[in-house]
């Protein structure tokens, strides 16, 4: 079990404000650390098959889970993430 981040989504995290970056990298750990237990703000997405999102502020990370791994799709603004 592991939390992968693509290096193009690392950036993305490495420019989102300081203090939501830690803490939605934060989420993501303990979301990966038991992907199978429920999470408070985790949502799977209806329009993708085995995609799920969590927020942070006004930040998402959409993910899915694979193999007990969390693999991090995408990380963006809420105005730009479900584009």
């Amino acid at each position: 079990m592991g939390l992968l981040i693509p290096p193009r989504v690392y950036a993305r995290l490495a420019a989102m404000p300081g203090k939501e970056a830690r803490r939605l990298l934060g989420r993501l750990e303990r979301i990966a650390a038991d992907p199978s237990a429920r999470h408070p703000g985790v949502v799977a997405l209806a329009g993708e098959p085995g995609s799920f999102r969590v927020r942070q502020g006004n930040w998402r990370a959409v993910f899915s889970i694979e193999e007990g791994d969390v693999i991090v799709d995408r990380i963006a603004h809420r105005r730009e993430v479900y584009r």
